[in-house]
């Protein structure tokens, strides 16, 4: 079985909007071992999604290292990071990412096109994975055809389609309720347990964490303690007050806004292709789209 390995040391992420810092990652090193699975917990603010950003190659620290299967991915020209992120990483995102116009076997065999897999084998590991998820008779339906969970269930499908070593789930129940999201963190758990993959999810969700190997807990861009689900005084560590995080995401997203801004100002200047306009956008657009829904939580 395909597992990963990921330590991450001295990462430092830094956004800059104006006169503006926001300090997303300080110092921040982590360590997970192969086959683990492992939650990055902590409040909405405190650079988890950076931290996943970083591992799975979206992003780039200003300073430190990550290190997956002994290579560094932070020394990664673009063309690796493209292959690394097709080949070696599954991800799973809050707002599923699915293709709204092709049906879940579809979307699911659509990272295998990518890389060129045979048709054959492709329509194969599709029907193996729906199977596995527990959606081999939805496999004709399109996403919106689909509940919450179960466009959540092909979205892992979808993650596990290359076979990766590494999965990296940011928020993955986020847009579920209660219920649906202990089903889909059991899941994972399942999935962990029978596939034996390396498995690093995001949450701000304390109830959720408890079904990993380890917690570590972030809380101003760092690791504040690694603990196991059996220790009882995590709760007290993920507090911060409401306020704090609230301008830490309001000043995020202005910058994520700016950053949309000079990408289009970027493409229609011929500074950019179109391939590169569309990837920037699809990143920096999922992230200012989680940063909003955790704002119109905060208001409720």
């Amino acid at each position: 079985m395909k597992m990963s390995s990921v330590i991450c040391e001295n990462l430092i992420k830094i956004y800059k909007s104006g006169e503006v810092t926001s300090i997303a990652l300080s110092n921040l090193s982590l360590y997970v071992n192969e086959g683990e699975f492992r939650v990055i917990a902590g409040p909405s603010g405190s650079g988890k999604t950076t931290l996943l950003n970083m591992i799975g190659a979206i992003d780039i620290p200003d300073a430190g290292t990550v290190i997956v299967d002994g290579e560094d991915i932070t020394k990664f020209d673009e063309a690796k990071r493209i292959d690394y992120r097709r080949r070696k990483v599954g991800f799973v995102f809050q707002f599923f990412n699915l293709i709204p116009y092709l049906t879940a076997l579809e979307n699911v065999e659509f990272p295998m096109i990518v890389i060129g897999k045979p048709r054959e084998e492709r329509r194969k590991r599709v029907l193996e994975l729906l199977k596995l998820v527990g959606l081999e008779s939805k496999k004709d339906n399109k996403p919106n055809e689909l509940s919450g969970g179960e466009q959540q269930r092909v979205s892992i499908a979808v993650a596990l389609a290359n076979d990766p070593p590494l999965i990296l789930a940011d928020e993955p129940t986020g847009e579920l309720d209660f219920e649906t999201s202990r089903k889909i963190v059991k899941l994972f758990r399942d999935l962990h347990r029978r596939l034996n993959k390396t498995i690093i999810m995001v949450t701000h969700d304390f109830s959720l964490a408890m079904y990993a190997d380890r917690i570590s807990i972030l809380r101003d861009g760092r690791v504040i303690e690694t603990l196991s689900p059996a220790e009882k005084d995590l709760a007290s560590l993920l507090y911060v007050p409401k306020e704090n995080v609230w301008e830490s995401l309001e000043a995020r997203k202005k910058g994520l806004e700016e950053e949309l801004d000079r990408l289009r100002k970027d493409f229609i200047d011929g500074k950019i292709s179109m391939d590169v306009l569309v990837e920037r956008y699809i990143k920096i657009k999922r992230e200012l789209d989680s940063i909003e829904n955790k704002l119109n939580k905060m208001k409720i």
